[in-house]
C-alpha cells in the first residue's frame, strides 16, 4: 500500500463496508443510540449487585463537584471514619477546600523552584516544556496527601466551607496558570540566585492573594465545639489545624507506603521508584513507591478491610464503567463486537503507547470475598450520592488487575524483604513518565 490515500484505494474501503450487511446494521443503531448502550454486556451487568461480604461503610459520599480533587477527597475519606468515631458523630468531613488552598500554594512554590532549578536549559528541553504544560491542576497522589496533612494539619468543614471555585476550579486554575507561566518567564530571563529569589517571593505573594480571595482565608485557629448523635454538646476551646489533625485523626498516615502496578519490562518488581519534579511541598519525603504483583496489591487490600480499615487506590477511572449503574468490569463492554476488530493492549503495553495511567482517587469500603478470594469490591466515590448505590459504586475483581495502578498500605502490612526494599534508593523516573500521572478526575 502507498504512503498517500488514493481515490481507487478510499474506493475500496469504500466497498469493504459496504459489502458487510452487518457493518451497515451496526451502523444505523450506533448512529440513532449511544454506542456504550449496545455494546453494554447484559451477562455482565445482571451478575451483578452492590452486596459484598464485608461492608465498612456506614456513612454518606462526598462530593467534590467541578473540581479534580479527589485525591484529597480519597484521603480525607480515609480518615473521616476514625474522626467521626472520636467525636460520636454520623457523619464528619475535614474541609476539602483548607488542603486545597495549601495544595495550590506549595504546589506553586514547587513549580517555580522547579523552574529556577531548570533555568539554563532550554524552553523546549522536553523536562521544562512538560513543567510548562500545566504549572498547576487539581491533581495528586498519596505522598502528596500525606505531605500537606503533615505540615499544615486539618480543620473541620464549618471552619473553612466550601466556596465556588473550590467546588469548580477551572478559572481560579486558569488565573494561577497565567501567573506562574509568566512568573518562569521572570525567572529565566534573570542570574543572579538573590534576584530569583526576590522575585519568587513576589509572585508567591501574589499567587496567596489569588488564592484568599477565590477559596477564603485558612484559619490559624478556630473554636472547635459540636453536638454528638446524642446530642451532647461538647467543646475543645480555640485549637489550631496541626492540633485538630493531632487529636482526630487515627490512622498513622506517616506510616502508610505507596504500591503500585506497573507491568512495563523496564519497571522491575520489588525495586521503588520516583518521578522526577513530582511533588507539591519543597523538602518533604519524595513520591516514591514499591513495584508489585497486583495479585499482592489485592491481598493486602483485601486483609485491610477485611481488618477494618479502607484503602486510598488509584485507577484509570474511566474505562469499562457505567455511570448510570456505578459498575466496573472488565468486559462490561464489548467493543469488538461492535466495530468487529479486536483490542489486544494488555496492561502494559496500555502504558507504554500512552493508552493508559492513573486519573482517579477513590476509597475501597467493601470487598466480597469466596472461598477467600476477592469477587468483587465496593468503593466510596466522591462524584455524590445520585448515582450507583447512593454514590458508592461497585468493581468487580477483573477491573481490579487491569485498572487499578496504586493502593497506599500499611508498611508493617507487607512481607519483611519488601519492607527492605523500601529503604532502597529509588529508580528515578522523568517528569513525563505516565507513573507520574496526577488523580485529577471530576
Amino acid at each position: 500500500m502507498e504512503r498517500n490515500l488514493t481515490a481507487d484505494q478510499l474506493a475500496l474501503f469504500e466497498k469493504e463496508f459496504a459489502s458487510n450487511p452487518q457493518y451497515r446494521v451496526m451502523q444505523n443503531a450506533v448512529t440513532q443510540t449511544p454506542v456504550n448502550s449496545i455494546a453494554l454486556d447484559r451477562q455482565v451487568v445482571t451478575s451483578m449487585d452492590h452486596s459484598v461480604s464485608n461492608l465498612l461503610d456506614d456513612w454518606k459520599v462526598t462530593n467534590q463537584k467541578k473540581s479534580g480533587r479527589c485525591w484529597l477527597f480519597a484521603g480525607l475519606n480515609l480518615l473521616r471514619a476514625g474522626a467521626a468515631d472520636k467525636l460520636g458523630v454520623k457523619d464528619f468531613e475535614f474541609s476539602q477546600n483548607y488542603l486545597l488552598f495549601w495544595d495550590k500554594f506549595e504546589r506553586s512554590n514547587f513549580f517555580l523552584e522547579a523552574i529556577i532549578d531548570t533555568a539554563d536549559r532550554d524552553a523546549d528541553d522536553r523536562t521544562v516544556a512538560h513543567l510548562l504544560s500545566d504549572p498547576i491542576g487539581d491533581g495528586g497522589q498519596w505522598n502528596m496527601f500525606v505531605a500537606l496533612v503533615r505540615k499544615h494539619g486539618l480543620v473541620p468543614k464549618s471552619a473553612m466551607p466550601e466556596t465556588e471555585s473550590s467546588s469548580a476550579t477551572a478559572q481560579l486554575n486558569d488565573a494561577l496558570r497565567k501567573l506562574l507561566r509568566q512568573g518562569a518567564r521572570d525567572l529565566r530571563a534573570l542570574d543572579a540566585d538573590d534576584a530569583r529569589r526576590d522575585r519568587k517571593r513576589e509572585i508567591l505573594t501574589t499567587v496567596h492573594r489569588v488564592l484568599s480571595i477565590h477559596l477564603g482565608t485558612p484559619p490559624q485557629k478556630f473554636l472547635w465545639q459540636w453536638k454528638d448523635t446524642d446530642k451532647g454538646f461538647h467543646r475543645d476551646g480555640w485549637t489550631t489545624p496541626t492540633e485538630f489533625a493531632a487529636a482526630y485523626v487515627q490512622l498513622p498516615v506517616d506510616e502508610y507506603v505507596c504500591l503500585v502496578h506497573d507491568p512495563r519490562e523496564t519497571s522491575p518488581v520489588g525495586r521503588t521508584f520516583t518521578v522526577d519534579f513530582l511533588g507539591n511541598v519543597i523538602d518533604a519525603p519524595p513520591v516514591v513507591y514499591l513495584n508489585v504483583e497486583i495479585d499482592l496489591i489485592k491481598q493486602l487490600t483485601q486483609d485491610a478491610i477485611v481488618g477494618g480499615e479502607p484503602v486510598w487506590f488509584g485507577c484509570d477511572v474511566g474505562k469499562q464503567m457505567n455511570s448510570d449503574l456505578g459498575f466496573w468490569d472488565a468486559n462490561l463492554y464489548d467493543y469488538g463486537a461492535v466495530y468487529d476488530t479486536e483490542f489486544t493492549l494488555d496492561k502494559a503495553e496500555r502504558l507504554v503507547h500512552h493508552e493508559t495511567l492513573m486519573t482517579h482517587a477513590m476509597l475501597f469500603t467493601g470487598v466480597d470475598v469466596v472461598d477467600g478470594q476477592p469477587r468483587r469490591w465496593r468503593v466510596e466515590n466522591s462524584w455524590g450520592d445520585e448515582k450507583a448505590d447512593s454514590g458508592f459504586w461497585t468493581m468487580n475483581d477483573s477491573w481490579f488487575g487491569e485498572h487499578v495502578f496504586e493502593v497506599a498500605v500499611r508498611r508493617s502490612a507487607l512481607p519483611a524483604d519488601l519492607q527492605a526494599r523500601l529503604d532502597d534508593a529509588p529508580i528515578v523516573l522523568p517528569a513525563w513518565d505516565p507513573m507520574g500521572a496526577l488523580a485529577d478526575q471530576a
